[in-house]
């Protein structure tokens, strides 16, 4: 399956977070393509800290399921904590991983939703995903992730 992730830091050395992160979730891949770093301040809450995200393709075969709990588990060992506060509000984070689609599934359970819920919404998700994969198709609007940035500004 082609995973499109995103990968996310605003804490720390930035740059080091995203770097063991990719080297994490590209371990017994077979083949992965990252983009360029984008700079954005935070999504959903205020902090001072800027993040810097980079958007991650890679071919595994692993189920989704399977990929998430390994997602949380490689940012549990990155030593990210949890990405709410309790009463639910996004805090600061070392690294946050999102899975922004996966091939052309629609996938709605309580713990996984693909394409990324938000998608259209982040330029952070946006521009790397135009990088990875330009002609991908949302398989719900129909849209490429430049047609969705263009909507988006």
């Amino acid at each position: 399956m082609d995973y499109y992730l995103n990968i996310g830091s605003n804490m720390g050395d930035r740059r080091d977070n995203l770097y063991r992160a990719v080297v994490a979730l590209t371990a017994g891949t077979y083949g992965s393509v990252t983009s360029h770093v984008v700079e954005s301040e935070p999504w959903g809450f205020d902090s001072d800290n800027r993040f810097m995200n980079i958007g991650l393709w890679l071919a595994s075969d692993l189920e989704p399921q399977e990929m998430l709990d390994r997602i949380h588990d490689i940012e549990r060992r990155l030593g990210s904590a949890s990405h709410r506060d309790a009463e639910g509000n996004y805090i600061d984070r070392l690294v946050d991983i999102d899975i922004m689609a996966i091939d052309e599934m629609v996938i709605d359970t309580p713990t996984l939703q693909v394409p990324h819920p938000h998608m259209a919404e982040r330029d952070f998700f946006l521009r790397p995903m135009m990088e990875l994969a330009p002609n991908w198709q949302h398989p719900i609007s129909g849209l490429t992730a430049a047609q969705m940035l263009e909507k988006l500004h």
